[in-house]
């Protein structure tokens, strides 16, 4: 660990004297990498810094245990720091785990109902307002690029651009199947029912990360339409993108959040190959056969995660355990997603460092009397 250690602190000095270059400032995107990977080294360095300060004074607290005047003084002062080593050690090996690359990234959210019919419909608007909130409460913007809305208020579909420091690190866990029992407005027996909504997020993938050949891509130019089929811009800036259309690799987007059709087609192709890469990724998964299927964050939208129970005014994460499973409804509707989302990374987390635990388990074996090279004959 030591080693890796060392070499991610050479790269922090590394990035901090590229951020004082006038070439970097002058090129918004690579100096935007450059401040997202100080921020995320920075935790790392620090620890690492006060590691190397304890380490010095607990040198010079052991060579005053010599001195009897001064010996029980420095016998609590060695105390002390040993205790602050030992947690740092424990700090710097999570955050030495594995991290998804995709997490400084902007996301594009996407919310369909599904069972349920108008009252699903109307719980896609619920899950937007609410993390419409959570987005504000940690300094996000979410821009709606297209909504498929209803006369009810609701909606069967809604895109949205989630823009902002480590977006997609704070919407992440929120993919798969969210279900909501309540009873309908428009239910006059007082029965409880049961929707669904799946929900989507996508990294934003940026020029040079998938190659999009603009000849499989048709763009279709348009009146932008609002609920009840009501015109809401005066010019036709609606953009719909079509990658390899009647194929069965077909894939829509539509984007008419702005009366610009040159930034409405920008941000629809920034869609496409978010949707495109997300595609590729899934395949690798599946012909790799590895566990990210059944984890959080695999993308699979077929897993219900979270029921929002109404009439118990409680949410239940379907991922967690004990209690950080269940919340009140009321607070996490109304945006206060931030504990359930630190529960699903402790859990992660944890997760990984088991996964460690274990694997170091199997080298040790390997390398000593269980059939590894270095065992007994």
């Amino acid at each position: 660990m030591s080693s890796r250690l060392r070499e991610l602190q050479s790269e922090f000095g590394l990035v901090e004297r590229r951020l004082g270059d006038p070439a970097a400032l002058a090129n918004g995107r690579e100096y935007g990498k450059l401040t997202r990977r100080h921020r995320e080294l920075l935790p790392l360095v620090t620890l690492l810094r006060e590691r190397d300060g304890l380490e010095t004074d607990l040198a010079g607290a052991r060579e005053l245990l010599a001195d009897p005047d001064m010996k029980e003084l420095a016998t609590g002062e060695v105390k002390t720091i040993n205790a602050r080593l030992a947690e740092i050690e424990s700090e710097l090996e999570v955050l030495l785990l594995p991290t998804d690359p995709d997490d400084a990234k902007d996301v594009i959210l996407e919310l369909r109902a599904g069972a349920g019919g108008a009252e699903a419909g109307l719980f896609v608007t619920d899950l937007l307002r609410m993390y419409t909130r959570y987005a504000e409460g940690l300094n996000l913007k979410v821009n709606v690029m297209d909504a498929n809305e209803s006369d009810l208020g609701g909606a069967s579909k809604v895109v949205a651009e989630v823009t902002g420091d480590s977006a997609f690190r704070a919407f992440k866990w929120e993919r798969g199947v969210h279900r909501v029992q309540r009873v309908p407005a428009t239910e006059s027996a007082g029965r409880i029912h049961t929707s669904t909504v799946t929900v989507a997020v996508l990294p934003e993938v940026e020029q040079d990360e998938i190659h999009l050949d603009l000849s499989e891509v048709r763009i279709d130019v348009y009146r932008s339409q609002g609920a009840g089929g009501q015109s809401v811009n005066t010019t036709d800036s609606a953009v719909r993108a079509v990658y390899r259309a009647g194929t069965p690799d077909e894939i829509m987007v539509i984007c008419q959040d702005g009366r610009s059709q040159i930034k409405n087609r920008e941000k629809a192709l920034v869609v496409l190959a978010s949707r495109l890469a997300e595609r590729e990724r899934a395949a690798r998964d599946e012909l790799e056969r590895t566990e990210r299927a059944s984890q959080v964050g695999s993308g699979d939208r077929s897993e219900k995660i979270r029921t929002y129970n109404y009439p118990q005014n409680r949410v239940t994460d379907h991922r967690l355990e004990g209690e950080d499973k269940n919340h009140p409804l009321d607070s996490v509707i109304n945006g206060a997603l931030v504990p359930v989302v630190a529960g699903l990374a402790r859990a992660e987390k944890e997760r990984q460092l088991m996964e460690m635990a274990d694997q170091d388990g199997t080298d040790q074996d390997e390398g000593t009397g269980r059939g590894g090279q270095y065992g007994a004959a």
